[in-house]
């Protein structure tokens, strides 16, 4: 796996990314997460637009299924000690250099959220990372996953009528870690609390409840499920605890997961995750942002029958990653949040 590493932007704590489809151009997003701008790149790592400037806070950025450009963002979310004021917003672009923000929702401390669909019906699923603080680093009160039918307009939304979302788990300590993964055709989110990671699968019909597994009972900061051996079963590759320094595999034996692999050293605040087709490879790649702060690729060696580590690069401390495929090239986009760096990687096999 060779890596070529190009700078597209500073961007002062860089965070989110999410890809974007406008006017039947694949670009992608790139987002802050303190008081900074939302941008728009093309697959080649152009700038092509200021989404806005501010207010920032921004954890999770979705487009709207079949829309023109339209997405959802959250706001305000600046450090778990900083978001009371936290909110979905809906963003319009309406011009070059114009997009309409409005709110969908308000939801204090909301850190994760996605659109998921099931049997043609859209759902909004929202984590919230706690309930409410009253002191810098108070978690006595645990965050909750919110959950609704996501309408089809969504331009009778505002701060004077907002959509209304209900309670599907709580008890959420540190309800930190999310991912979608789809199976048997349905997409399914994988939440990580300090409870444990949990499968959330949406209804069958928008009157039906969701069902929640859990997949493993111990504290974790984020996982993704993901058939790295190639076997037919998807391991479970976790980060932990909240914000930790283990990166850790589990295959499932009698029903349950089992620890089969822990990265050798440690690696301070595990926080990136992505997990998916790599140069045609199952691969891991996992950036953490404290100490050494790099991003490091894992795969599945079948010969050796053993996983295997790679260092993408160094002292960068990734936030979030994506990775789409442009021109037949593979390609990671990474928040390095730590130096103020959206890069792309080109990697080859």
């Amino acid at each position: 796996m060779n890596v070529s590493k190009k700078v597209i932007s500073n961007l002062t704590k860089c965070y989110s990314i999410a890809p974007l489809t406008y006017n039947d151009q694949k670009y992608f997003l790139v987002a802050a997460e303190k008081v900074d701008r939302c941008l728009l790149f093309d697959l080649e790592g152009n700038q092509v637009d200021t989404v806005w400037s501010e207010p920032g806070g921004v954890m999770s950025m979705v487009q709207v299924p079949g829309s023109n450009g339209q997405f959802l963002a959250t706001h305000k979310f600046y450090s778990p000690n900083d978001s009371k004021e936290a909110k979905i917003v809906v963003v319009t672009p309406k011009s070059r250099g114009n997009w309409e923000v409005k709110t969908l929702v308000e939801l204090p401390h909301v850190h994760r959220f996605d659109i998921v669909e099931r049997n043609g019906v859209n759902y909004i699923i929202a984590c919230a990372l706690k309930s409410g603080h009253e002191y810098k680093e108070d978690w006595s009160m645990p965050g909750k996953v919110y959950a609704a039918v996501l309408p089809e307009d969504l331009s009778v939304y505002d701060e004077e009528h907002q959509l209304e979302l209900h309670v599907i788990k709580d008890n959420m300590l540190k309800n930190h870690g999310y991912y979608k993964v789809k199976e048997e055709g349905v997409d399914t989110s994988i939440i990580s609390a300090d409870c444990g990671v949990f499968q959330f699968i949406p209804p069958e019909a928008p009157d039906g409840e969701w069902e929640i597994k859990e997949l493993l009972d111990t504290p974790a900061s984020d996982a993704v499920l993901i058939d790295m051996d190639e076997d037919g079963e998807n391991e479970l590759a976790v980060l932990s605890p909240f914000h930790g320094d283990q990166i850790s595999i589990y295959k499932k034996k009698n029903e349950r997961f089992e620890k089969v692999y822990e990265y050798e050293k440690p690696a301070e605040f595990t926080h990136a995750i992505f997990g998916g087709d790599i140069c045609g490879e199952k691969t891991l790649v996992v950036g953490h942002r404290k100490a050494e702060r790099n991003l490091i690729a894992f795969t599945y060696n079948k010969a050796t029958k053993a996983y295997e580590a790679k260092i993408l690069d160094e002292d960068c401390g990734p936030a979030n990653v994506f990775h789409y495929v442009n021109k037949g090239k593979d390609i990671i986009i990474s928040a390095n949040r730590e130096i103020d760096e959206v890069a792309m990687y080109i990697v080859q096999p």
